[in-house]
């Protein structure tokens, strides 16, 4: 073994784009010693992810490595055969992705997608890998940890599902994991979990690990070294503490700013609720418990609500139950003093109008294969009968309203950005001309600056226009940054709700408290602490 487990040595990675190849790597080079957790940052197109997976020596389709070099452990993985590749990815080198739901197979339990590997490899036989799995799941906290690779994926949250990808990463106890973004689908509670388990890992195996993310405060709870990525470019490097704390690129120092979001808020006149969610209890069909018990909520006109809490909580459950799409046991959602119909299909068009959602994943909310323009406007003819020139000036006025060019109404889904994605589920939304709308994790799959835009914009439509959000979230920085009441979600019931400088000033309830105390700082040793505090305040209760 070499000094560097990697080396990679300016690597110039070209995509095909519109038909003509174009740099997305640009000659970047990449040291990474047994131990060291090196931390990519950038927002989204700045080449994080290829330059992590090709530490695998992959590039994905329409993508190619024109020159540069890649050597782990002394081999040259540019020039490896494909099946000497293969022998590598998963057991020596394996890598964690965003999109959780994505990587797993729903037709097969999660404990048999964790154990192909080993079991392929030989590494392990069935018996040996299912032991495996469960020690994994019990380290990263999961529910059950000896019967929950029972389920499929389907059956477990996002959370957690993310959650077992990194255990089936970690399976083979590999040299080198690369994490994509690993934490961004977790609430804060289980993101600090995730996060200490991680960090423990890889330095108790004495392996490396590469982290990407756009959040600087998470990258700097578990990365020794840092480097910040913009369009292909290498713009700084340091040490974690070091560039923290004295950045010398003006972009380093944007990413930095984000951390403090702004409080550019036109106070509202609310003269009335526009909703209100009145002692709903609710559970799904064929389950043995409730999700939700008793849970009243209101959002006043040209206001927005966050509703916080780990993943379980209940919080898109109750979004469900808002819409109509999960009839509730118990209870009743009003709009502004009308009882809504607990059944989506019995509701008048004017009901499904006013009630608007953004949900969580731009990409499964636009169809593929229609422009802008018709996605927009679908709710224009819809729900108002719009047609021919009155519905495409109407279109062109969102784009305008969402910052967006006009000439954007010819594009297909693929051909945006995931911010631009967005924007455009945003838009869909206004054309119903809504009095809620509400946000399901908006921001979540976004880097930072684009996160910030998103925030930005949804705060000038509702200085401009009076729209009401019920806004979901585990992000409390954001929640900090855009609520006007707070709601705290546990187990399915509300654990307080308030304003927010009422819920957000001590003292505070227990669970409240944990939440906020979960919330990553931008203090490289602040994970340790708090882990450290835990492990003395549970030494101390056990005595």
């Amino acid at each position: 073994m070499t000094e560097h487990m990697l080396e990679i040595q300016n690597l110039l990675i070209e995509a095909e784009i519109e038909g003509a190849w174009k740099p997305i790597v640009n000659g970047l080079s990449l040291n990474l010693k047994k131990g060291e957790i090196v931390g990519l940052i950038g927002e989204s197109g700045a080449g994080k992810s290829t330059l992590g997976l090709a530490a695998l020596g992959y590039t994905k389709p329409g993508c190619r490595i024109v020159s540069g070099s890649i050597r782990f452990d002394g081999q040259e993985l540019t020039t490896l055969p494909e099946p000497e590749l293969r022998k590598l990815r998963g057991v020596r080198v394996s890598y964690v992705a965003q999109s959780a739901a994505a990587a797993f197979n729903p037709a097969h339990r999660l404990i048999d997608q964790f154990s192909e590997t080993s079991i392929q490899h030989g590494r392990m036989n069935a018996s040996e890998a299912d032991q495996r799995g469960r020690e994994l799941f019990r380290q990263l906290e999961l529910p059950d940890p000896d019967h929950f690779g029972e389920r499929y994926p389907h059956q477990v949250s996002g959370g957690q599902l993310q959650r077992a990808m990194t255990a089936m990463a970690m399976g083979c106890q590999p040299e080198i994991v690369v994490f994509d973004e690993p934490t961004t689908a977790l609430d804060v509670t289980t993101q600090i979990e995730v996060l200490a388990a991680i960090k423990e890992a890889v330095h108790a195996r004495g392996s490396a690990a590469i982290y990407i993310t756009h959040d600087l405060a998470v990258v700097a709870q578990v990365a020794d070294r840092i480097m910040v990525l913009r369009y292909g470019d290498l713009v700084e490097e340091g040490e974690t503490r070091d560039l923290l704390s004295n950045p010398t690129q003006e972009y380093t120092k944007r990413l930095l700013a984000v951390r403090s979001l702004r409080e550019e808020r036109s106070e509202q006149a609310s003269d009335a609720v526009v909703l209100k969610v009145d002692g709903v209890t609710a559970r799904y069909p064929n389950a043995d418990q409730d999700v939700l018990e008793g849970v009243s909520v209101e959002v006043e006109r040209g206001k927005t609500v966050a509703l916080v809490g780990e993943s379980g909580s209940g919080k898109s459950t109750l979004a469900r139950v808002i819409t109509g799409l999960l009839p509730p046991e118990q209870g009743q959602v009003s709009y502004k003093g009308e009882i809504l119909s607990a059944d989506l299909r019995n509701r008048g068009k004017e009901d499904l109008r006013r009630i608007q959602m953004i949900y969580q994943m731009p990409d499964v909310a636009l169809n593929p294969r229609q422009r802008v323009r018709d996605v927009i406007g679908r709710p224009l003819e819809f729900y108002l009968s719009m047609r021919g020139k009155e519905k495409a000036a109407r279109v062109a006025e969102l784009l305008e309203q969402i910052e967006l060019p006009v000439d954007f109404e010819e594009r297909y889904p693929a051909q945006l950005s995931g911010g631009e994605k967005q924007r455009v589920c945003i838009a869909r939304a206004l054309a119903a001309e809504p009095d809620l709308i509400i946000c399901d994790e908006v921001t979540s799959a976004l880097d930072q600056l684009v996160a910030e835009g998103i925030l930005e914009l949804l705060q000038r439509l509702q200085n401009e226009l009076g729209v009401s959000y019920l806004f979901i979230t585990h992000d409390l920085a954001t929640v900090k940054a855009i609520a006007d009441d707070i709601v705290v979600m546990y187990q399915g019931k509300i654990v307080e709700q308030g304003p927010k400088q009422e819920i957000l000033t001590p003292p505070h309830e227990d669970y409240t408290a944990l939440l906020l105390s979960c919330v990553p700082e931008m203090d490289p040793g602040w994970l340790d602490n708090l882990m450290g505090n835990r492990r003395a305040v549970q030494a101390s209760t056990s005595q």
